[in-house]
């Protein structure tokens, strides 16, 4: 890092183009350069800001000093780009999900190892402020013992670009299974799953999965825990959703609706054998910007960029609940403060594996499947 500040390319500016802002504003940030091989959004983004260095491909990237690389490019394409950045000696962040086979898996966290370097999946639904949130519950007790976890993720994925064509449901489950896993500390250790639904015979013939939404029940590594993860990506009037539940002995916090508040749901009396009432609550996430630099910390709303920036009329900010500059703060950190990000390739490779070995259930007629560790 030149003068004990990080140097960052961000790969794949369509979802990506919300990211690069959010690395010129970070203190701990000396260069930000952006890759693109669309010329047209290229442009776009780079007129609207003060750019070090503009790529036109991946190779273009890590050939350069680059210290860091953030990759926001399409499914197929996560592990074996990963993997060149990793081989290249730099520090790799990714969208979701980190691969789509288990073998893919393994191969990040070897490369990882060997590498020395950071890697983290860039996983929104754990710093939303729905679900940071719920961590403050966990840890305040309020929940008290965990008895039970629900997550899903519904989205229509019609025209969407081509690989999305009969992606299987729980390739991409990260969002509804990463915030069940985080909240409990702990990983899926096995499942049954089963597919539900018909896919349309053409949108069948890229990936042979043949539902169109998959649930799935999940046991965890902590004894007496379960959870069911519902995932749908085509064939469904559901509108865009997001959610997670957690069902707790003393309370119940539900995110159900993407534009509402959750509902808590809390026991008034903890007595075993007490009859108990239960109060219902509607509490709007409160927006951590405390835990950011100031720098950065209006990120978490929508805003115009500023007139250190070219456009001054370029809207930012807001992404994904709030979660964009949460994640490129702990990235930057993580590397800064020489530690393992918190969704680091052992922790992406739990999360996204569990959804890989449903998918594998629902193909095997709900067979239960045993998902691997990746910290041995």
């Amino acid at each position: 890092m030149a003068g004990g500040k990080l140097s960052v390319v961000v790969v794949g500016l369509h979802f990506g183009g919300s990211f690069p802002h959010i690395y010129l504003d970070h203190p701990d940030v000396g260069r930000v350069a952006v890759c693109e091989k669309d010329e047209a959004r290229l442009r776009t983004l780079s007129e609207a800001f003060d750019f070090a260095d503009v790529f036109h491909d991946l190779d273009e990237a890590l050939a350069s000093d680059y210290d860091a690389i953030h990759l926001v490019s399409g499914i197929p394409d996560h592990a074996r780009q990963t993997l060149a950045v990793l081989n290249a000696g730099k520090h790799c962040a990714c969208t979701v999900p980190m691969a789509t086979s288990i073998e893919d898996l393994r191969a990040i966290v070897a490369a990882q190892r060997r590498s020395g370097k950071n890697y983290m999946m860039m996983e929104t639904t754990v710093y939303t402020r729905q679900f940071l949130y719920a961590q403050e519950l966990k840890r305040q007790g309020r929940f008290g013992p965990l008895q039970f976890l629900r997550g899903a993720h519904y989205q229509c994925m019609e025209k969407w670009p081509p690989y999305w064509a009969g992606l299987p449901p729980m390739w991409y489950a990260t969002h509804a299974v990463a915030p069940l896993l985080a909240v409990a500390e702990t990983r899926a250790a096995r499942v049954h799953c089963f597919g539900s639904g018909h896919l349309r015979t053409e949108l069948q013939k890229q990936y042979g999965n043949p539902f169109p939404i998959e649930t799935a029940i999940f046991q965890l590594e902590t004894p007496g825990l379960a959870a069911e993860v519902t995932r749908s990506l085509f064939h469904s009037a559901r509108p865009y959703m997001e959610s997670f539940v957690i069902y707790g002995e003393n309370a119940c916090y539900e995110w159900q609706m993407e534009d509402q508040a959750p509902m808590l749901f809390e026991a008034t009396s903890v007595k075993p054998g007490e009859i108990r009432q239960v109060t219902t609550s509607q509490p709007v996430p409160p927006d951590r910007q405390d835990l950011l630099p100031p720098e950065i910390a209006r990120h978490t709303q929508v805003f115009k960029a500023t007139s250190k920036h070219k456009h001054i009329s370029f809207d930012q900010g807001g992404g994904h609940h709030g979660s964009h500059p949460h994640m490129v703060h702990e990235f930057v950190r993580s590397i800064v403060e020489g530690r393992k990000p918190w969704s680091d390739a052992v922790t992406a490779a739990n999360w996204t594996a569990a959804g890989i070995c449903a998918h594998q259930s629902a193909m095997q007629g709900g067979e239960t499947v045993e998902i691997p560790r990746f910290d041995v």
